[in-house]
């Protein structure tokens, strides 16, 4: 993972985060369960290159849906890898499922 992609350790550090972002935010939900854990780590390298590509654009924070229950709830994640593009708090895309890099940078260049 990219030294650019925030790893909250709890909500309270994921709305800091949100807070102190001064540019959208890429929130990337994973999960520990069997089924998530290999596209989750799949993931990890693209949303790590995304961050490096797209610093100073974006913010990149990789939230375990377990340590992370109250964003998890509030952007309506049902499953990992999940995807919410936020501006200025407010979701304004979601996606779902492992995603190509050119298929990430195309959900994110729509909306930045």
């Amino acid at each position: 993972m990219a030294k650019r992609v925030h790893q909250p350790r709890e909500d309270a550090e994921f709305d800091f985060i949100l807070g102190m972002s001064k540019v959208p935010v890429l929130a990337y939900f994973t999960g520990t369960w069997p089924k998530a854990i290999e596209p989750c780590r799949a993931m990890d390298l693209v949303v790590g290159d995304i961050a490096d590509e797209y610093t100073g654009r974006l913010t990149a924070v990789r939230a375990d849906i377990t340590r992370c229950p109250a964003a998890t709830e509030r952007y309506g994640i049902t499953g990992a890898p999940s995807y919410v593009l936020l501006k200025e708090g407010e979701a304004v895309a979601h996606g779902t499922g492992p995603m190509t890099i050119a298929e990430v940078r195309e959900f994110l260049d729509g909306h930045l």
